[in-house]
């Protein structure tokens, strides 16, 4: 039997090191290309982009490339095994935003002492890209790092350890609250957690339509409370007004619970007292708060979803980050705005409604899937993704004024093997 732990060492190792290279885009079999590839020909575009910055988008790869950028301070579960640890994440993350929406990235690993000098090592050199992603930054530096890079640049910026997560959640859970009868406006959902994942879920609940009075998030110290005076400004905006202060307190009757926190922290008896039809995502992963087949044996009557590839309704970043820059990138948005997450949102809960094609069947090997509680979330392999994703967020910067291009006669503009950008 393979050695998991070898096999992932020889994978990122042969039959070269790592997993992304440079490719040519033009012709460089004569001279005369190696003179337009270079001097003299590469003076031209220079002078074009020195009249009009956005010529840079006409002559080079700006519109298609992506940064992926980290301090390694919160590497997946492993924590701040600093910068150059962090790089096999961030090729990882370049290899996905090529194979499902056809973006060039580079990966940038930032080794800073501080927020401030993070923030300006990056916006120093924003121009060179078309979008950023932020990516395993510990929080609450998180917030305050892509609240300053959003401001001091004129490109996306997106932290999808945030907003990635919420996106995916939220299109999960508004279908499995319709499957179980219930209403987001209603529901009384605990999260359990408080980080940077968790406050950015709940914040995007609530632009989707959830009452922030009904939300119970807890940290280690237990619920946030108007009571507590230990609470930062992102905790803050979660603090309710309540009696309750135990997580068995804010479980009994909860319609759903959030875990963006650590294994195996809800209980079969604690999911018991959940009101009927309990929607759980435990997204702690590898190891969820609640394991589905415990889950199950608790309640026969859950829909549950984890950040796990062998069991169903896994929530999966990969359903959201390419193709949100895709969109972006196609209408050269300057930002990615809380419309843009929601029309993304939206379209991800669409797709999971529609029929699955055989394309998906087969590449999971099975004979059937449909709508309800074992498929609440599309899958990261359908190909419907980059249309129907790309093209709602591309609408959706149209619509708000953020878009500097109008939204394309065709979507999507080809295949992700095709060519983007310009």
């Amino acid at each position: 039997m393979t050695d998991p732990k070898q096999a992932a060492l020889d994978y990122h190792s042969h039959p070269i090191p790592g997993k992304l290279s440079i490719e040519l885009t033009k012709p460089t079999t004569s001279a005369k290309h190696l003179a337009l590839a270079y001097s003299p020909g590469v003076a031209e575009p220079c002078r074009e982009i020195a009249k009009d910055p956005e010529n840079a988008y006409l002559y080079t790869g700006k519109g298609n490339l992506v940064a992926v950028i980290s301090d390694g301070t919160a590497i997946l579960g492993l924590g701040n095994l600093g910068p150059l640890a962090s790089k096999p994440v961030m090729e990882g993350k370049g290899v996905l935003f090529k194979k499902f929406a056809g973006i060039n990235s580079v990966d940038i690993e930032v080794d800073a002492e501080s927020p401030q000098a993070f923030i300006d090592t990056v916006a120093r050199i924003a121009d060179t890209w078309g979008g950023i992603n932020l990516e395993d930054i510990k929080a609450p530096e998180c917030f305050e790092i892509e609240r300053a890079l959003v401001e001091r640049c004129s490109i996306p910026v997106f932290h999808d350890d945030q907003h990635g997560t919420a996106i995916v959640t939220a299109a999960g859970m508004l279908n499995a609250l319709d499957i179980a009868g219930k209403s987001l406006d209603s529901a009384r959902i605990v999260c359990l957690g408080a980080g940077a994942a968790a406050i950015a879920c709940m914040k995007l609940l609530v632009a989707c339509g959830a009452r922030a009075e009904n939300i119970f998030m807890l940290d280690r110290k237990g619920v946030i409370h108007s009571g507590r005076e230990d609470l930062n400004q992102y905790k803050a905006m979660f603090a309710t007004e309540t009696e309750r202060r135990t997580l068995d307190d804010a479980i009994d009757g909860a319609d759903v619970f959030v875990g963006l926190s650590g294994p195996n922290l809800l209980s079969p008896e604690q999911l018991k007292t959940m009101a009927p039809n309990p929607v759980v995502f435990a997204c702690s992963n590898p190891d969820p708060e609640i394991h589905p087949t415990d889950a199950k044996a608790a309640r026969d009557d859950v829909i549950i979803a984890t950040g796990r590839s062998d069991f169903p309704n896994q929530v999966n970043n990969v359903l959201g980050f390419p193709f949100i820059f895709r969109g972006a990138l196609d209408v050269r948005a300057t930002g990615i705005n809380e419309e843009m997450k929601v029309a993304a949102v939206h379209a991800l809960k669409d797709l999971a409604r529609e029929p699955v094609t055989e394309e998906v069947l087969k590449a999971y090997d099975i004979d059937h899937l449909e709508f309800g509680r074992g498929y609440i979330i599309p899958t990261p392999l359908d190909s419907r993704l980059l249309d129907r994703v790309s093209s709602a967020v591309a609408q959706a910067a149209v619509d708000t004024g953020v878009a500097r291009k109008p939204y394309p006669a065709h979507y999507p503009l080809t295949s992700v093997d095709g060519v983007y950008g310009g």
